[in-house]
């Protein structure tokens, strides 16, 4: 099989997960976690039941929705030390990697943001996500800083981050004009005015 066509298959399964998950967002929003049916679901995304189970095993994992791949080339690049030389400039580059699968959108970040809180269960489901995300960023920060660099430090770089990113969203989401990664380039800089 051709790249292209790796990449056009991939690109096909994201626009359905997302698609599924979108929904899901929409009928929790409406009616609660426990007020619709995976059936329900699979007719509101246009997917059979079967097809709905290969993308998400529950209800809970289609709201969250799927973690976008870090692309080979980013992650190579971050464990050969770049693309920068700084851990905080190059866990940066790495988030916007992952951005960069899908632009965000206003409209469907907020139902995101409203749907989170809207639910304990969600919530403490997507807390428990961020967690096993920080989990595998920190084993990254391990790999290619080493051992002595420290956990704790590992995981401290990454909740930065987390930070800064969650400030630029905040911001998009209030109306912002320019595109999250500009908003967390210009929050970084005033991190590192902060800390100077």
């Amino acid at each position: 099989m051709t790249e292209s066509a790796i990449s056009l298959r991939e690109q096909k399964r994201w626009e359905t997960s997302h698609r599924i998950s979108m929904c899901a967002q929409r009928l929790t929003d409406a009616h609660g976690l426990d007020g619709f049916t995976m059936d329900e679901l699979a007719d509101a995304a246009e997917v059979s039941r079967r097809t709905l189970f290969n993308y998400f095993p529950s209800k809970l994992d289609a709201v969250l929705g799927t973690i976008p791949e870090l692309p080979a080339e980013a992650l190579a690049t971050f464990q050969a030390g770049g693309p920068h030389g700084s851990l905080i400039e190059d866990l940066g580059a790495l988030a916007k990697a992952l951005l960069a699968a899908k632009e965000p959108d206003r409209e469907a970040m907020l139902l995101t943001r409203r749907v989170l809180s809207s639910s304990a269960r969600v919530l403490a489901a997507a807390h428990q996500r961020f967690e096993q995300i920080t989990d595998d960023f920190t084993a990254l920060i391990l790999e290619r800083e080493g051992d002595d660099f420290g956990i704790d430090r590992a995981r401290l770089a990454i909740r930065i981050i987390g930070a800064l990113f969650d400030s630029a969203l905040t911001t998009f989401l209030e109306g912002g004009e320019r595109p999250v990664d500009e908003l967390f380039d210009r929050y970084l800089t005033e991190a590192r005015s902060l800390f100077a």
